[in-house]
């Protein structure tokens, strides 16, 4: 049993600083460390691939002002957080950086920030090696698990999230997404035109949920038996994970106009017209700032009064391909 959740996430950072494939940022590299983070940022919000190690004073200002209150540099920073490199394979050399804060997050959970990778070190492992490293760092000290934030229009990053495994737990700012023990590896497949939620149960394999399909232009979401003698941590995000894994699809969130009338009661975290609701909040800054929203999304139809309609932004994440 943990007794205090600061010595364990104490005792957890020492754990990340000694990682073989971490490195703790020192302090005369907190600079670098910044530009690296600001270059995320532009990839995430401006879908602009910048390379860190490139980045004039000229280009960094101007970027921090189109970035605006998240292109903030904030001194300081390991008040509130540590922040570590990711190394290459040999050890040696940064290629990307993670970040977790000092303090745990919803049920005691690591925070995790800063999650990037240089486009050069992409679809080599290192991200996912890192946030592997966190993981353990986490549970060896009886902390149950991480948990991080990606914006909806950081839509890359979102999916790479999703392909890690990650559970969807809330979306009342941004798309809340955790690992933790009491959540089993899950995947999500295409059946007959549904996608089918299903989770690793030991020696019965992989377990249908949750299906989602069509009737007509609205959601059809039935549950299984085996969704209903779920336990607590199972019961309570199985609809928020596949409701995410459907926005990404392009398919239908809502249930039908008695469903979205009352999708705000749902706008922290739960039924999939929620996410509907959030999602039309999280996109509306990117609308009125003129951004381009790209690719298919169908979230509930305009026909039943909802204001959700277009399409996501598909922007580059801060997380890359790890």
């Amino acid at each position: 049993m943990v007794r205090s959740w600061d010595a364990a996430v104490e005792r957890a950072q020492e754990r990340l600083g000694s990682a073989p494939r971490l490195r703790a940022v020192e302090e005369g590299d907190g600079r670098r460390f910044a530009l690296w983070d600001l270059a995320s940022r532009a990839e995430g919000e401006l879908a602009e691939p910048v390379d860190p190690e490139d980045l004039g004073t000229d280009a960094e200002r101007a970027l921090r002002e189109r970035l605006g209150e998240s292109g903030r540099e904030w001194p300081d920073g390991e008040l509130y957080r540590r922040r570590y490199w990711v190394l290459d394979e040999t050890g040696g050399r940064p290629v990307g950086t993670v970040a977790v804060d000092n303090w745990t997050k919803g049920p005691g959970q690591l925070a995790v920030s800063s999650v990037y990778l240089r486009r050069c070190a992409r679809g080599r492992g290192l991200a996912a090696a890192a946030l592997d490293e966190v993981y353990r760092a986490a549970t060896a000290e009886g902390l149950p698990g991480y948990r991080l934030e990606a914006h909806w229009t950081w839509q890359h990053a979102v999916r790479y999230y999703l392909r890690r495994g990650l559970w969807a737990v809330s979306w009342k700012h941004a798309l809340g997404l955790a690992r933790m023990p009491q959540l089993p590896p899950y995947r999500v497949a295409e059946e007959d035109d549904r996608l089918v939620l299903l989770v690793a149960d030991g020696p019965h394999g992989w377990v249908p949920l949750l299906a989602a399909g069509r009737e007509g232009r609205w959601l059809r979401l039935d549950e299984t038996a085996a969704y209903r003698q779920s336990d607590g941590w199972v019961h309570a995000f199985a609809r928020s994970t596949l409701a995410l894994h459907l926005a990404l699809a392009g398919r239908p969130l809502v249930r039908g106009p008695q469903w979205w009338a009352e999708a705000w009661r749902w706008a922290d975290t739960g039924e999939p017209e929620g996410l509907a609701y959030r999602i039309e909040h999280f996109e509306q800054p990117a609308r009125t700032g003129g951004s381009r929203m790209g690719g298919p999304r169908d979230t509930g139809p305009r026909a039943a009064g909802s204001p959700v309609s277009g399409a996501p932004g598909v922007r580059l994440g801060d997380s890359g391909d790890g």
